[in-house]
């Protein structure tokens, strides 16, 4: 599920901003970029981003602001620049010229000037990090949460369309099976009008093609991993690859039920079915 935050901590008179950006993956990636000055922190910055999430893409972003004690400031080496300055005073003198140079020219002078960072407390900088990513996860952490309720009825909708699919095969299984003795013995007739059928072996073969068909099994397993699915999507945990593996299974009984099925009208139904399972399975990528 997709989710952004945004959180703040003071930082002496400066600030720290955090974002967090959540995309969908099948599993937890969280990626951090941390300004210069506090890269020694990502771990700590990882490790708390990761506290909200179990699955996912999370880009966490942060920024500093710099205000009074920590502006940056102006150092001056002056040693260096009284090197420039005589040594342009030398050249003027020996040159012949008026102009000596100027303090603006002075101070671009390689070495003559820098803007330095003023240091920061590496200890209250940790602690302002991990609030300012735990306040943006919470928020991001929310707004996967209220995205999370739209999935579940989703997944629902799409589960209940799934149960009714295999009550239309369990039904049209039965009315299979109670014509298949009628269609054997039409086609056996068919193909051989003068041949006399064995009461008993014709039986025989009634059994053994019914039992060939029978998809009594599959149907049984498919509605207790829709049992499963309901009922995982209760917990307060983690489900999503849960989810991903009664899918898993799903398919697998709706597929051997396609194999088997004998009746064009049965077939339009797996077809259906195998529809609604590839939303369930698009969606359930999504989960958590």
């Amino acid at each position: 599920m997709t989710g952004f935050g945004r959180g703040e901590a003071a930082l002496g008179s400066g600030q720290l901003a955090a974002e967090i950006r959540c995309l969908n993956s099948r599993h937890l990636e969280v990626r951090v970029r941390l300004p210069r000055e506090l890269a020694a922190l990502e771990s700590d910055a990882r490790s708390t981003a990761a506290r909200f999430f179990r699955r996912g893409q999370v880009e966490v972003s942060v920024r500093l602001t710099r205000q009074g004690e920590l502006a940056p400031r102006i150092e001056i080496d002056h040693d260096a620049a009284r090197q420039y300055a005589e040594a342009a005073a030398e050249l003027c003198e020996r040159l012949s010229l008026e102009d000596a140079i100027p303090v603006s020219v002075l101070l671009t002078l390689p070495g003559v000037s820098r803007l330095r960072d003023a240091n920061l407390d590496h200890e209250e900088a940790g602690s302002g990090l991990v609030l300012a990513i735990e306040r943006a996860a919470g928020e991001a952490a929310a707004m996967r949460a209220r995205e999370g309720e739209t999935l579940e009825r989703e997944l629902r909708e799409h589960l209940s369309r799934v149960e009714e699919g295999i009550a239309e095969i369990e039904s049209r299984a039965e009315k299979f099976r109670a014509g298949a003795r009628e269609r054997l013995e039409k086609r056996l007739a068919g193909l051989a009008p003068d041949v006399e059928l064995d009461a008993g072996r014709l039986e025989q073969e009634v059994l053994l093609h019914i039992d060939r068909m029978d998809i009594t099994e599959e149907l049984v397993r498919a509605r207790s991993h829709c049992e499963q699915f309901l009922e995982t999507l209760e917990m307060d945990r983690p489900a999503g690859r849960k989810l991903e593996f009664l899918l898993q299974e799903l398919g697998r009984e709706t597929n051997t039920i396609g194999s088997k099925a004998a009746d064009a009208a049965l077939t339009r139904v797996v077809v259906e079915l195998k529809s609604e399972l590839e939303k369930l399975r698009e969606q359930v990528l999504n989960v958590e």
